[in-house]
């Protein structure tokens, strides 16, 4: 072991010394691997970075991978044994989403049924003449009713939004990102102001439109008096608001959470640590008169989902990567043979010596190894470069970009892509170097 590790070392020291004494040599050689271990790097980065971006972007959405998703109809008592259980405890939170217009009263607004901003026309959205509108009874009948052309308000200044109902801190699972001013604080009493916080496209409403700040929900006792108190960026194109559920429950009735007053299902997040608030949510909820098979609990697999979407499209690029990689092994192939051939006399004497072949194969192979070595520094050392500078120019367009990092598969893709071109590309020189009779010498 000893023996081999002193060979190792042997070929790695007079590969080295060759290479400083034919630096042009080895540039042009660098240069015809180049494009190729490039490539490699940029694919396997570009990969990660969508897998990166996609992973953020589902986050918002659905949640990190793990989160367990529990949608509690909204039946009985079943919406405030859900907020009374999960109350203070950890690992847990709750979203129920309403429909809310901020504005004029008795007017349609801008963007009917909470339409995005750029959808001015706002197709598929709120009542229309000759359409029909569902509508529930108290005891949660629902059929539809015609509406009529006189039956609409007019359009005036107001904003409709999703609003959703938070008890606990939801960021925990889905990392909204910040814009401005501050996330709900649920530390301190409730207010009969609701504090709502928007995504970036209510926010956008609210900065384009002037509205009055006068809050309607289906059902509510009174219109309450919204406070704006931050933006975040939750990736939902909808204008969306989020309210402490207790500060929006102190204006609307006990019954508001059956589903009558427009409130949809009820969203329970937990993390894998908080199993027995989980049992015990189940328990309370079956007691409360909710079926089993009604309460099925989903865990979150984003990465699963990502990964087998971007594979194929890894795969076809890491392919035609590699054809530009053999490019690069052909051009070391010619140099190496070129060299070996210059070298015959210098090999010759070195087997006249007592040199053994594999010595004199890995010399050759070494030369080649630590080409590629050199070419997969360069070409990494150029893709961190490129990605510091895209993030920066883009960062604002993207904002997580902001913190993105050069991925470090992507590093070990293209160390791994120079080590494979440095080994192909020198093996057949080094077999003929190997292979040179010791009687080539007399030549000298």
């Amino acid at each position: 072991m000893i023996r081999l590790s002193g060979r190792l070392r042997s070929a790695v020291i007079i590969g080295g010394q060759g290479i400083r004494a034919r630096k042009m040599r080895t540039f042009l050689s660098m240069v015809s691997l180049f494009l190729g271990v490039l490539a490699v790097v940029a694919v396997q980065a570009a990969a990660e970075t969508a897998k990166t971006l996609r992973l953020a972007d589902l986050e918002l959405h659905v949640g990190k991978d793990g989160t367990r998703q529990l949608y509690v109809p909204p039946m009985g008592d079943a919406v405030s044994t859900t907020f009374d259980t999960i109350a203070g405890k950890p690992g847990v939170a709750a979203l129920m989403s309403y429909q809310a217009i901020i504005g004029e009263p008795k007017v349609t607004p801008i963007n009917p049924g909470a339409a995005p901003f750029n959808n001015e026309a706002a197709y598929g959205y709120g009542p229309m003449p000759g359409s029909f509108e569902m509508q529930c009874d108290s005891s949660g009948l629902c059929r539809p009713i015609p509406v009529n052309a006189g039956d609409i308000p007019p359009k005036g200044q107001a904003i409709e939004v999703v609003l959703n109902a938070v008890a606990g801190d939801v960021r925990q699972f889905r990392p909204f990102r910040p814009v401005s001013g501050s996330w709900l604080d649920e530390s301190g009493p409730p207010s009969f102001a609701p504090r709502l916080v928007l995504n970036k496209e209510a926010a956008r409403g609210f900065s384009e439109h002037v509205v009055p700040a006068e809050m309607r929900m289906e059902g509510a006792t009174a219109n309450p008096t919204p406070r704006i108190i931050g933006v975040v960026d939750d990736g939902n194109p909808q204008p969306t608001a989020y309210a402490r559920m207790d500060e929006l429950r102190n204006w609307l009735p006990a019954s508001a959470g059956t589903g009558q007053f427009g409130g949809g299902s009820l969203l329970v997040l937990l993390s894998p640590s908080a199993g027995e608030t989980e049992r015990l949510l189940m328990r309370r909820l079956t007691s409360a008169g909710l079926p089993g098979e009604a309460l099925q609990v989903q865990v979150v697999d984003a990465r699963k989902t990502i990964e087998s979407e971007l594979s194929i499209v890894r795969w076809i690029f890491l392919g035609m990567a590699g054809l530009v990689l053999l490019i690069g092994v052909a051009g070391i192939l010619n140099v190496g043979l070129a060299t070996v051939g210059e070298r015959v006399e210098e090999f010759a004497l070195r087997r006249a010596v007592g040199t053994p072949r594999s010595l004199l194969a890995g010399i050759v192979l070494a030369e080649t190894l630590l080409t590629g070595l050199l070419t997969a520094a360069a070409a990494i050392g150029l893709s961190v470069v490129v990605l510091d500078v895209a993030s920066g120019m883009f960062a604002y367009r993207f904002p997580e970009l902001r913190d993105m990092t050069f991925p470090w598969q992507a590093g070990v893709a293209g160390v791994i892509a120079g080590l494979v071109a440095g080994l192909l590309g020198g093996a057949i020189p080094a077999a003929r170097a190997a292979r040179i009779p010791i009687a080539t010498v007399m030549r000298a």
